[in-house]
């Protein structure tokens, strides 16, 4: 084996210590994802909610996918697409700032998205997780229509190593984020999942939105 790859290895190993379990950071997760409230929700209309038929069903595992797609080697994010709602915007890492919240992208920029890297990376084994805003002061932004999505729409996720991992959404729900569901929402299926959350629910000035639109979603194919 040659020196380089003993390196990648290490590098490899080194992530996966860092690499918080589920358990541990859900609650932070819950806390964090409040930041994403920095939207105004002050529009004439709001952002589209997830209709109840959409919801995933947590009495069954996800649906089956014909041909099994192999869970990938980790890699960083480049890009999330989801044709259905026009969604084409760059990645940027986030994590855990010094209070123990997940860092939201910056509000500034409407399109762009953030893959939380103290979760696998999209493709691996295990839940990823993608999060972006709702709005900003100026208007909608990345994942305003969000809510609108359907079972069955694909979300596409190109990787810096240039695979793109193909994911099919099994359910759109809204949870509270007084109540939120973190083992559900975040939990290992033992397949190549993935989760992405904005804002949703209510809106208020003083507590900004009630509650985080989630997406469920399991890899589908590698191209």
């Amino acid at each position: 084996m040659f020196a380089s790859e003993l390196a990648l290895l290490a590098e490899e190993e080194d992530r996966k210590k860092k690499r918080a379990p589920w358990g541990a950071i859900a609650l932070v997760l819950l806390t964090g994802l409040a930041l994403i409230r920095n939207g105004s929700g002050e529009f004439d209309v709001g952002p589209p909610q997830p209709a109840q038929a959409a919801a995933a069903d947590s009495r069954v595992s996800a649906p089956a996918v014909p041909g099994n797609p192999q869970a990938l080697p980790f890699s960083t994010v480049d890009r999330v697409r989801i044709p259905a709602i026009r969604v084409d915007a760059p990645v940027v890492p986030v994590g855990l700032d010094t209070d123990g919240w997940v860092t939201a992208p910056p509000p500034e920029d409407p399109n762009l998205a953030g893959w939380f890297t103290g979760a696998v990376s999209p493709g691996e084994k295990g839940t990823s997780v993608i999060v972006g805003h709702v709005d900003n002061t100026k208007g909608p932004a990345v994942f305003y229509a969000l809510g609108s999505l359907k079972k069955g729409n694909r979300i596409e996720v190109a990787r810096t190593d240039g695979k793109t991992a193909v994911f099919e959404i099994y359910g759109i729900e809204v949870f509270a984020k007084s109540n939120f569901p973190g083992d559900r929402v975040y939990g290992s299926k033992g397949t190549p999942e993935l989760r992405v959350i904005t804002c949703g629910g209510g809106f208020s000035k003083q507590h900004g939105y009630d509650g985080n639109v989630v997406v469920f979603a399991r890899l589908a194919k590698v191209r």
